[in-house]
């Protein structure tokens, strides 16, 4: 019987699927010897989960496969006695050892065994992948919680991390000669810079750009994460120049390419948020690139810094509650603001930055230039969390080794670029014989490798803000 019918017949049909599709841990001694499961059982589970609307219905299976199929926590107290038993009697090393490896079996979740055999079906890797979809939305939007779910999310994202490590991926390049398909992909899951139309496609994988993505072996031709690269002759500083329509140049001057632009980095898959993807395709398309074009000297992102225009209306918000007072700008700064306003609270200000409005004044502009690149300094440079910066795209390219190169003024123009950042954009910069250390020392001692603009714009907040 399929999904259908009445909800209690429906989570019978649910139970009992359940029961036949996950395969029970053989015991510790025969797990070596454990009959496969039926290929069937499988496709079943598999069938029967694509039958199930999108929403509650899967998420009901999903919080039940955590819950009743976890790991067996009986085995597991029983087998932790034993570890402490053979260290406290210091029996010989492989009684210890073989202690821990019996606890370790003990360990693994029953569902793991059903995602294993899910993973050998043809197909069984798109559809994990799918199903980690639906986990990790389900758990954004709260559809799905618990501690059993949380669970069984890391365990199928960890084994999704071995699944597509780097050696069974392929880079593939796009150009204008590739299928159709393909290029609709990449163009419906632009989330940085969407794409308007198939003209705006061409120009990103024309002249003076390259595209590039990681496909898998066992899901070929298949985008999972797109990387689009701007040839220019310096380090950019606003994104219109890039992705503006005009019209393709028909041929590269070689000789102009001094400097490789990574000015969007997007992940197709909602699946695979967490498996560290991108860090490699960067490394990867640094060394396609230094092969085809080795007079290229410079390598940096062109990057959104989304999450700015949110944190800045959230300190006015709480300055606003605690006093009448401005603690973000100078005296002078704030008398413009409010002239230019009309309004000596910090209300109308954040009226116009929550609907865009500021910018349509030259002057206002011109007056918030300074302050908003100071306080953005810090929100990327100063605002932590656990230790690393908060900005989620600050802290992608830091542990992958680059340095905070420069904050860029009224870099993204679009209602896009406005909303999330005031417009601002940063560069990070990959100065590829110092990556590997700069990496350490982020992820080693939380520390950011920032360049003298940036440096200059933190010390100016520290002296002007009252934070």
């Amino acid at each position: 019987r399929g999904p259908a019918g009445s909800s209690s017949a429906s989570a019978t049909d649910m139970e009992e699927l359940l029961s036949r599709s996950v395969p029970p841990l053989p015991p510790y001694e025969t797990k070596e010897k454990a009959p496969p499961p039926a290929e069937l059982r499988s496709a079943e589970f598999v069938r029967y989960y694509r039958a199930l609307q999108a929403g509650p219905p899967r998420a009901e299976l999903l919080t039940r496969l955590a819950r009743d199929f976890g790991v067996d926590h009986g085995r597991v107290a029983e087998f932790s006695a034993k570890v402490l038993q053979a260290r406290e009697q210091q029996r010989e090393p492989g009684a210890l050892l073989q202690a821990e490896d019996r606890l370790r079996y003990y360990l693994n979740p029953q569902y793991r065994g059903l995602f294993q055999h899910l993973g050998r079906l043809e197909g069984g890797l798109r559809f994990l992948v799918e199903l980690r979809g639906d986990l990790v939305e389900g758990l954004a939007t709260k559809a799905v919680d618990g501690p059993h779910v949380k669970e069984m999310n890391g365990v199928l994202r960890n084994m999704l991390s071995e699944w597509f490590s780097t050696g069974f991926l392929n880079l593939e390049r796009v150009t204008w000669q590739s299928p159709c398909e393909v290029l609709q992909k990449i163009s419906d899951s632009e989330a940085v810079h969407p794409v308007r139309n198939w003209v705006d496609m061409k120009r990103r994988v024309g002249s003076y750009r390259r595209c590039y993505f990681f496909s898998h072996c066992a899901i070929p031709g298949e985008p999972l994460i797109v990387l689009h690269v701007a040839l220019t002759s310096d380090i950019s500083s606003s994104i219109q120049a890039i992705v503006k329509e005009v019209p393709p140049l028909e041929t590269e001057d070689t000789d102009k390419i001094t400097t490789a632009i990574f000015y969007s980095i997007s992940l197709t898959q909602q699946g695979l948020q967490g498996v560290e993807l991108g860090t490699y395709l960067i490394k990867r398309v640094v060394k396609e690139l230094q092969k085809e074009l080795p007079q290229i000297k410079a390598f940096s992102t062109l990057s959104p810094i989304p999450g700015f225009t949110k944190w800045l209306v959230g300190l006015l918000s709480s300055q606003t509650k605690d006093l009448e007072r401005n603690e973000l700008f100078s005296e002078s700064e704030w008398q413009e603001i409010s002239e230019i306003t009309g309004d000596s609270t910090t209300k109308t200000l954040k009226k116009l930055l929550n609907n865009n409005e500021w910018v349509r004044s030259e002057k206002l502009v011109q007056v918030l230039h300074s302050p908003f690149m100071r306080l953005c300094a810090w929100y990327l440079y100063g605002e932590k969390h656990r230790g690393y910066a908060l900005n989620p795209v600050a802290n992608f390219h830091l542990q992958n080794g680059s340095v905070m190169w420069r904050i860029n003024w009224m870099a993204d123009t679009s209602p896009r670029g406005i909303t999330a950042s005031c417009g601002m954009m940063v560069n990070y910069r990959y100065f590829l014989e110092d990556t590997a250390s700069n990496s350490a020392a982020y992820l080693g001692t939380k520390q950011i490798k920032a360049s003298e603009q940036v440096l200059s714009l933190v010390s100016q907040f520290q002296q002007n803000s009252k934070l």
